[in-house]
Formats: C-alpha cells, structure tokens, sequence
C-alpha cells in the first residue's frame, strides 16, 4: 500500500537573499551620480531595512534600487511591506520589513480553494504558520501546486518538504 506523499505551504524569506539585496542596493545608491549629495543610504535597523534621503523623491528612488535588486535575486515583492515615506528632521526615511509565514485567514482561503477546486482525494491542514497538502498521488499534489501559483494572492507562497 502506498503511503501518502505530502507539500508544505509556506511563505519565507531567505534573510541572506534579502541581505544579498540590500548590499547591493547600497553599493549602487553609494556609486550612482544622481545620488550624490542626497545623504541616500540603505541598511538594517534591527530586523528593518532603513531608507533615508534628503528629499522623497530620492527616498523613494532608494526604495525601487532595492527592490530591483531583490527581483533579480528571486525574493517576491510580496514578502516586503514598505512603509510610506516620513520626514524626520531634514531626512526622509521608508522603514521596511519583511513578511514571513502565512496568516491563519490566508491558509484558511488557500485550504478552501484546495478543497472546491482541487481534485478529490487531498487534503489539506493547518500547522501553525504553514499549510500541509497531502494525497496518495503526487499527480494530483502537482495540479494543487500549479491551482495555488494560479492564484494572485497578497503574499509570496513557495512549496517545501515535498515527499
């Protein structure tokens, strides 16, 4: 008898990925000509990336440097929560985290979308933070994967633990 093959539903950030991206940023907001003279930085502050520039426009400038660099480094956009720009003193900054494990409201649509949509037989719970979808046909764990990718959903979704 077969047993069971199984997928976690996760939404993660790799933390070196992201530093990765934020090193470059500040390497190129450090080099690039439209940037001198603006006290334009990137770094970590605490587990929040701190922008900061003299004017909102070039804070915002900032901002899209970094999440360039993350698009080319495969981190999904959904998974950084930006803030809105603030003035502080003469500096405007942008506080940005970044987002990790799925909500229970969120597993709970994803687990109904399994359940209407998917094919018979999976069946999907709720672990703390991440989703289990298993089923004795790693055909049908495929056609919930691609169900799930399908879906637009306000946060990055990526497959682990595949048995």
């Amino acid at each position: 008898m077969a047993s069971d093959s199984s997928f976690d539903v996760v939404s993660k950030v790799d933390r070196q990925e992201v530093d990765n991206a934020l090193g470059q940023a500040a390497r190129e907001v450090g080099q690039r000509f439209d940037f001198k003279n603006t006290d334009a930085r990137i770094a970590w502050s605490g587990e929040a990336i701190e922008m900061q520039a003299v004017s909102e426009e070039r804070v915002k400038a900032v901002l899209d440097v970094f999440q360039t660099k993350l698009i080319r480094r495969g981190v999904s956009l959904k998974a950084l929560d930006a803030g809105d720009p603030r003035q502080s003193g003469k500096l405007w900054k942008i506080t940005a985290t970044t987002k990790q494990g799925i909500k229970t409201e969120d597993a709970k649509k994803i687990s109904k979308l399994i359940r209407d949509e998917g094919p018979k037989g999976v069946k999907a719970q709720i672990q703390g933070e991440e989703l289990r979808v298993s089923s004795k046909s790693r055909d049908d764990l495929q056609a919930v994967q691609k169900l799930i990718t399908e879906q637009d959903y306000d946060f990055a979704v990526q497959f682990v633990n595949y048995r």
